[in-house]
């Protein structure tokens, strides 16, 4: 019934309905969340049963079930940081599907493994690290800062010194490092949140004073981790300063770029995170502003060996598949032992867009919140609570005649009313206690005059929930 030519007949109909779909996209629908009447429905579809014919199968996944999502690609969705996948990188997705190669040894895939050794070469050069720089592909940002964290326990704490270690945190690092923390064995009075300063980044006096007040409790200060991008304000810590400091102090530096690291490939941009350059380790998200699609994260670390001296096992069963220095095992680099070619679709998308042209949309990106900020600046009540920061920006809707609270349920309104009308999807967020709303503007099919659009939308949603609040 579902011959290999059935199902040949159904991959061609189902690309071409993504292309389709991706043809049309700015009119599609940004949210559709699936209906609470439909979800018995749905997952009682989960449940295998007698065989179905395939072409029926798959018209099910995309009519229905995929049909419930946020698309992501959409160019006026801003919220979290959207991945806005390039067509060649799911193209490259299809490759490494198809061909189902272990990355996990030299032996099962050499051919991706060489590329995945070259590509992150590659990308250590660009950020600066010097040539003892290794890392590898890994699902996204979560599990890179797991990685780069389990090698900074074992570099710079004994085994018995690891319940008296700390690890430094801002107010703003993503909640990925303290779970990772406490998944390698920290528990939460073991990771210390710093406060930040007005722009959002780690305050290096608190920081300081933090770690000497550790050192005379008998504590270990072992791991401070900046951040390149924050996810509520995309700041940038003050990597330079914490490079010194945590030297000084004998202290691992983990950047968390997976969203600010990409901009090492910008073409305007790259001074502002040349500080990455002198960090022990770095998380970094393709799938973030690489435009790539899920999951495909890196972890660079400075030296090489010492991912090998975390993770590297030699089980009797894998004796056939060591291999030499210059042809890694890419098991021995983390915690994964099987896992797929990630490197493949972002050597494929590097290599067929260049290196100019994915520089160049991160500058669009970044040009598109500038866009925004400066449209809402020019019109009276909206406050801007974060500038823009590497394509992010936060802005509140803050009429003087109502209190904080007021303006919160006002600002959750308008996000609310502007998904609900299909006109773009700025989330909210809480920044100093209160509701804002937030853009990430990424998407390289959105433009200036959609910003300016957008401002102008914002404000007139803005001005209809202010008088249906006060009924007017």
């Amino acid at each position: 019934m579902n011959s290999e030519s059935a199902i040949e007949a159904c991959a061609a109909e189902a690309l071409a309905r993504i292309f389709e779909e991706k043809r049309h996209m700015a009119s599609a629908k940004i949210l559709e969340i699936l209906p609470e009447q439909d979800n018995a429905r749905l997952r009682a579809l989960a449940r295998p049963g007698a065989a179905r014919p395939v072409e029926e199968v798959v018209r099910e996944a995309i009519d229905t079930i995929y049909n419930y999502r946020v698309r992501m690609d959409h160019p006026h969705f801003f919220g979290f940081i959207p991945s806005p996948a390039s067509s060649v990188s799911w193209l490259g997705d299809l490759l490494t599907a198809g061909f189902n190669a272990h990355a996990g040894s030299w032996m099962q895939s050499s051919g991706p493994s060489a590329i995945e050794a070259g590509l992150i070469d590659w990308l250590a050069e660009r950020v600066g690290m010097p040539s003892s720089a290794g890392g590898l592909f890994v699902s996204g940002g979560s599990m890179a800062n797991l990685t780069g964290l389990i090698v900074a326990r074992d570099q710079k704490l004994k085994p018995h010194e690891r319940g008296r270690g700390i690890a430094y945190v801002s107010d703003q690092t993503h909640s990925s490092v303290a779970k990772g923390l406490g998944i390698i064995g920290f528990l939460p009075d073991q990771v210390r949140k710093v406060g930040s300063d007005g722009g959002f980044r780690i305050d290096m006096d608190k920081l300081a004073a933090a770690i000497r007040e550790d050192r005379a409790n008998g504590l270990i200060p072992f791991a401070v981790i900046a951040s390149c991008g924050t996810t509520n304000t995309g700041s940038i810590d003050p990597l330079d300063a914490i490079a010194d400091l945590a030297r000084a102090e004998g202290i691992w530096m983990h950047v968390d770029g997976a969203y600010g690291a990409s901009v090492s490939l910008s073409g305007s941009h790259r001074d502002l995170v040349c500080g990455l350059a002198r960090a022990d380790s770095l998380s970094w998200d393709a799938h973030k502003w690489l435009f790539q699609t899920y999951g495909c994260g890196m972890v660079l670390v400075r030296d090489n060996d010492h991912l090998v001296t975390s993770f590297s096992t030699r089980p009797e069963y894998l004796r056939d598949a060591v291999s030499l220095e210059e042809a890694p095992n890419f098991w021995d680099y983390g915690p994964e032992l099987t896992r797929p070619a990630r490197a493949m679709k972002l050597w494929l998308t590097l290599q067929v867009l260049g290196i100019d042209a994915i520089g160049a949309m991160i500058d669009h990106g970044i040009g598109l919140a500038e866009t925004l900020e400066g449209a809402l600046r020019a019109r009276p009540d909206w406050q801007i609570v974060s500038p823009a920061s590497l394509a992010i920006t936060c802005f509140r809707y803050c009429p003087s005649a109502l209190d904080d609270d007021q303006v919160d349920r006002l600002n959750d309104e308008i996000a609310r009313a502007m998904i609900a009308r299909n006109v773009a999807a700025p989330l909210t967020t809480r920044i100093d206690g209160r509701t804002v709303l937030r853009v990430c503007a990424i998407s390289p099919e959105a433009t200036a005059a959609d910003m300016a659009d957008i401002a102008g939308k914002l404000t007139l949603q803005a001005e209809a929930s202010l008088r249906r609040m006060r009924g007017d």
